[in-house]
Parts: C-alpha cells; sequence; structure tokens
C-alpha cells in the first residue's frame, strides 16, 4: 500500500497526538487505510487529505481548547505545524480544524467531535506510526447505517469503504448490531441503495478519487457491498 507524503504528515501528528496523550481517539479514512495494511490488503485505496477523531473527556472544551492541546502535542514533537480552528462544534457538528505550514497555507484538516458514544478502541500501527482509533465495528457500522439512508448518493465514500472492508474483513452481525445500539445508530431501509441504482452510479461516477487510475467499476463496488451487507437489509430486499 502507498502512503503519500501528505498522508506521512497525518499520521505523525496522529502518532504525537497519541503519545502527548491527548484524550483523542481517530476514525474514519485515515484509521481504515491503517485497518487495511495490517490486513495485508493489496488494493488501492481512495486518497483523503482530512483526519476524523474524536474528543472524549468528562468536561467538554471549546474548540481553541482542543486545537491548543493538539498544538502543543505538535510542538512537543518538533512538527512544524499551526493548528487553527474554522468551525466550533456543536449540536451534530464536529469541530473543524485547519493544519498549516509556516506560510500560512492549509495542509490537511480534522474533523473532531467532542464525546460522541464510542462502542471501544483499538491501537494501530502502520510502518513507524501508532495511533488509537476505533474498532473496524464501529467504523463499519457506521458507514452502514449511513448508506442505509438517502444520504447514500452524498456519502459514495462511504460505499466504497465498505467495499474495501468486504474484501478482507469478516464480521459477527451480531456484534454491529451491538455497537449500532450502544452507539445510538438506526438502520433505515436501504431504499435509496436498493431502488435507485442509476441515480446511485451516476453519483459513484461523479465521486473522485484522485491519484487513482483504476478506480473500480461501479458494478464491481455496487454488487460486492450489496452480497456483504445483504443481513442488515429489509427482509423481503435479500
Amino acid at each position: 500500500m502507498i502512503v503519500r507524503n501528505i498522508e506521512n504528515e497525518m499520521f505523525r501528528v496522529m502518532q504525537a497526538i497519541y503519545d502527548s496523550n491527548v484524550p483523542i481517539s481517530f476514525k474514519g479514512s485515515m484509521v481504515l487505510r491503517t485497518f487495511l495494511y495490517e490486513k495485508d490488503f493489496s488494493g488501492t485505496v481512495r486518497p483523503t487529505k482530512d483526519i476524523d477523531a474524536n474528543w472524549t473527556s468528562e468536561n467538554a472544551p471549546d474548540s481553541e481548547q482542543i486545537a491548543d492541546e493538539i498544538q502543543k502535542a505538535l510542538d512537543q514533537n518538533e512538527i512544524n505545524l499551526k493548528v487553527n480552528v474554522y468551525r466550533n462544534y456543536g449540536e451534530g457538528r464536529s469541530a473543524g480544524l485547519k493544519f498549516c505550514n509556516s506560510n500560512g497555507e492549509s495542509v490537511f484538516t480534522m474533523d473532531i467531535d467532542v464525546n460522541r458514544p464510542v462502542a471501544g478502541l483499538k491501537l494501530y500501527a502502520i510502518d513507524r506510526f501508532t495511533f488509537s482509533g476505533l474498532i473496524p465495528e464501529q467504523m463499519l457500522s457506521d458507514k452502514i447505517v449511513a448508506i442505509s439512508t438517502d444520504k447514500v448518493f452524498r456519502r459514495i465514500k462511504d460505499l466504497v469503504d465498505i467495499y474495501y472492508f468486504s474484501r478482507c474483513f469478516q464480521y459477527d452481525p451480531e456484534k454491529l448490531k451491538k455497537v449500532m445500539r450502544e452507539t445510538g445508530k438506526v438502520v433505515l431501509d436501504f431504499h435509496g441503495f436498493l431502488t435507485r441504482k442509476d441515480e446511485l452510479k451516476y453519483a459513484y461516477d461523479k465521486f473522485r478519487m484522485d491519484g487513482i487510475s483504476n478506480k473500480p467499476e461501479f458494478d464491481e463496488v455496487y454488487q460486492a457491498v450489496r452480497n456483504y451487507i445483504c443481513v442488515f437489509f429489509p427482509t423481503e430486499a435479500e
């Protein structure tokens, strides 16, 4: 698996946060990339320019305090980036941080949810980097819930990520259902995914995977995902 320069820098930041005991765990594409690496996944993974994370503490800090804690971790590990808040978190909204170089240019971003339910954490390692992230069952269950709604047309990345999971991870449906209950997530009816395939193909074809020349064909992705998660479909659709 190829790790690009920007992703290498993002992993450095994740390692620094972990080493500095900042109460942040990671999720999203960077954790999935590491999980696939650990599973010896041989395919090409969609690139990303952001880190997704959870802040968990007894008292919820404001967005600036979160940025300050992360900045201390970077400074302690001699990472020459400045952390700036560009979006404060609120009800149903994550905090948004920019990591800027010495010229003030944004290198990548981080979205941080504050005190969202976490079903479990796992220690991940890729190359020389180590960090704490959500267990794969929670990452997968979140994506299944997302595509069970009509948000699927805007969440093509979740469709692609479930396709990656399908190639290297055999899950226990009951464990996923337990994770969904613990995190307050509910699977809906998959109406868009199951009945509006042409519209979904159109959205998939428009979805850009920069730097990937061999983007999987939609039919391959769709059928693999359908077979992989069919246990969650309404009975008449299985």
